[in-house]
C-alpha cells in the first residue's frame, strides 16, 4: 500500500508541476465518459495499474485544470501543497466531525479556526467562540451553495425576528410568506 500511495504522490507532483502544459478545458462531447466505462459495475476488482492508467486515458481528458496558470475563472487557486497534505490526513482519518462526541479535536480546532477568522475579519468579540460575552461563534461549510444557503436562512431568520417586534402578534408563517 506505501507503494501505491508514492505512486499517487509521485503523480500529483508531476500533474501539479506540468499542469501549466495541460489544455485548461476539455476537448469532449457530453456523453464522453459513459463511452469508456463498462455498462455495469465491476464484479471483480480491477488492478492498481488498470485503475491508474485510466486516470490519464479516462479521467484527465474530461477536466477541467482549475490549478493551471492560464486558468483565468472566477477561482483563481483552490489548493496549495499543506492543503493537499492535510487533505491526504483528513482521509486518512476520516474524521466525522458533526458534533463535540464525534471528534473533540475536529470540533474544537474548527472553534479556534472561527475565532482566528472572526479577530482577522475585526468582528466584534461576542461572534468569538472563546470570550465571556459569546453569543456562539461560527462554523465552516462545506461547500459554497451551503454558505449561501445558511446565510440566507439567517438573514430571514433575522427578518422575521425584525417584522415580530413591530408585529408581535403576527403568526411566523405569515410574515414568512411576505419575505
Amino acid at each position: 500500500m506505501s507503494l501505491l500511495g508514492r505512486e499517487m504522490v509521485d503523480y500529483i507532483c508531476q500533474y501539479l508541476s506540468t499542469v501549466r502544459e495541460r489544455r485548461v478545458t476539455p476537448d469532449v462531447q457530453p456523453g464522453y465518459l459513459r463511452a469508456q466505462l463498462p455498462e455495469s459495475a465491476p464484479e471483480d476488482p480491477d488492478s492498481w495499474d488498470s485503475i491508474f492508467g485510466d486516470i490519464e486515458r479516462i479521467i484527465m481528458p474530461g477536466v477541467v485544470h482549475w490549478q493551471s496558470p492560464h486558468m483565468h475563472a472566477y477561482y483563481p487557486a483552490l489548493t496549495s501543497w499543506p492543503s493537499l497534505l492535510g487533505d491526504m490526513l483528513a482521509d486518512a482519518i476520516n474524521c466525522l466531525g458533526f458534533t463535540w462526541a464525534s471528534s473533540p479535536a475536529c470540533t474544537e480546532l474548527e472553534m479556534n479556526v472561527m475565532d482566528w477568522l472572526a479577530k482577522m475579519l475585526g468582528l466584534p468579540e461576542h461572534f468569538l467562540h472563546h470570550h465571556p460575552s459569546s453569543q456562539g461563534g461560527g462554523v465552516l461549510q462545506s461547500t459554497v451553495s451551503e454558505s449561501t444557503l445558511i446565510a440566507l436562512l439567517a438573514a430571514r431568520k433575522n427578518k422575521i425576528l425584525e417584522m415580530k417586534t413591530s408585529e408581535p402578534d403576527a403568526d411566523e408563517s405569515c410574515l414568512n410568506a411576505r419575505l
